[in-house]
């Protein structure tokens, strides 16, 4: 595998971290960028003429991860050129329930040596949870699902995904890696600590949130944020719930909208009836180990170069602010000297469990997924 990196800032224009190693086209161009930047036009055609011929799939963010580094208002691109790995991408809308969605799109992926399915999903107008599990019903128990949902700063408002055009709302776009020479490795930690009394949910209804204890969710949430409840919902990026499911699993919730009348809360994923809740905060420094525990899970045997998709919460930039950066360097100098990084903060990240070794979604953690080749 063989990697070119670049990036855009309004201060510097295209500048670029590492050339093209090829003159054929690359099998594969993968970027992530600011909202605001994608909305001129001309931006994605300066793009697109860098690799006019290549696949070209990508997303808005939270925050643009190149390298050590962490951008705003920025495009960060790498293009891929594989030695023996097939890509396949499939693409659709968001129609017709969010798990049908999944089944649709991993029935469309070709199974024949199928290894990973990397997912990039508007981030505002989906249940990654149904989709998760629509795909987990498709595809064979060995396919590693990652990616994360598309985000829009801390506005929480619209998100876009593309694929081969300028990005649009209400997409999802999935990337097939297969091949015997295709190597990847993976890892997702979060690092927020649970305060307060453990709650029950007495009333849900897939990602909403009605009642904890009995009691309106919103009204018991604000008791807990002070004045921050002035801020919903972006001050809840700094206090997610810890959602214990029966069996002990855990999972960690970010709330995405209130709703004021209905006093609820909605999550970017399902919010099961009958499961425990409890708040959760937490310290820059503990983040920043987070992600290095996040790096530690990750194990792969390739030769040459690696590359690093990270998706970590746009919750966790917010409460690192300026040591942002921290968590990519500090999880970089676990990875290596060979591995290369690209990636953005998200509304929600996919990944195998820390513990159970299936996909769901997440939020709040740090995701990492590193892939290469062996030679033939």
């Amino acid at each position: 595998m063989q990697l070119a990196q670049l990036y855009w800032t309004e201060t510097e224009g295209w500048q670029t971290l590492s050339p093209a190693p090829s003159t054929r086209a690359p099998d594969l161009v993968l970027y992530f960028a600011a909202p605001r930047v994608l909305d001129i036009a001309e931006r994605f055609v300066e793009l697109r003429q860098q690799w006019p011929t290549a696949p070209l799939i990508g997303c808005t963010t939270g925050g643009e991860i190149i390298g050590d580094e962490v951008l705003d208002g920025s495009i960060v691109a790498t293009a891929f050129w594989f030695a023996a790995t097939t890509i396949s991408i499939v693409a659709t809308t968001l129609e017709g329930g969010d798990r049908a969605v999944g089944a649709r799109l991993a029935a469309d992926l070709p199974a024949d040596g199928l290894k990973l399915a990397f997912v990039l999903s508007d981030g505002t107008h989906v249940n990654g949870t149904e989709l998760v599990l629509g795909m987990r019903e498709r595809l064979a128990a060995d396919v590693v699902i990652t990616g994360g949902l598309a985000g829009d700063g801390a506005d929480f408002g619209t998100t876009k995904v593309g694929y081969n055009a300028a990005p649009i709302p209400g997409q999802v776009v999935v990337i097939g890696f297969a091949g015997a020479a295709f190597r990847l490795g993976h890892g997702s930690y979060g690092g927020w600590t649970p305060f307060g009394p453990e709650r029950r949910i007495t009333r849900a209804a897939g990602s909403v949130l009605h009642e904890l204890d009995g009691q309106p969710a919103l009204d018991l949430y604000k008791t807990y944020l002070g004045d921050a409840a002035a801020q919903l919902p972006g001050s809840a990026l700094f206090f997610p719930l810890s959602v214990t499911v029966p069996g002990g699993r855990s999972l960690t919730r970010t709330i995405v909208g209130i709703d004021e009348a209905a006093k609820s809360m909605t999550f970017a994923g399902d919010i099961p009836h009958g499961a425990t809740a409890r708040l959760m905060r937490a310290t820059a420094d503990r983040l920043i180990d987070g992600a290095v525990k996040a790096a530690d899970q990750v194990a792969v045997e390739a030769d040459g170069e690696t590359l690093a998709l990270m998706v970590s919460c746009i919750g966790r930039k917010l409460t690192l602010g300026q040591r942002s950066a921290e968590e990519v360097e500090e999880a970089g100098r676990v990875l290596g000297p060979q591995n290369r990084r690209i990636g953005f903060y998200s509304y929600g990240e996919l990944s195998p469990h820390e513990f159970g070794g299936f996909c769901e979604l997440h939020n709040q953690t740090m995701t990492i997924t590193v892939i290469g080749e062996v030679a033939a």
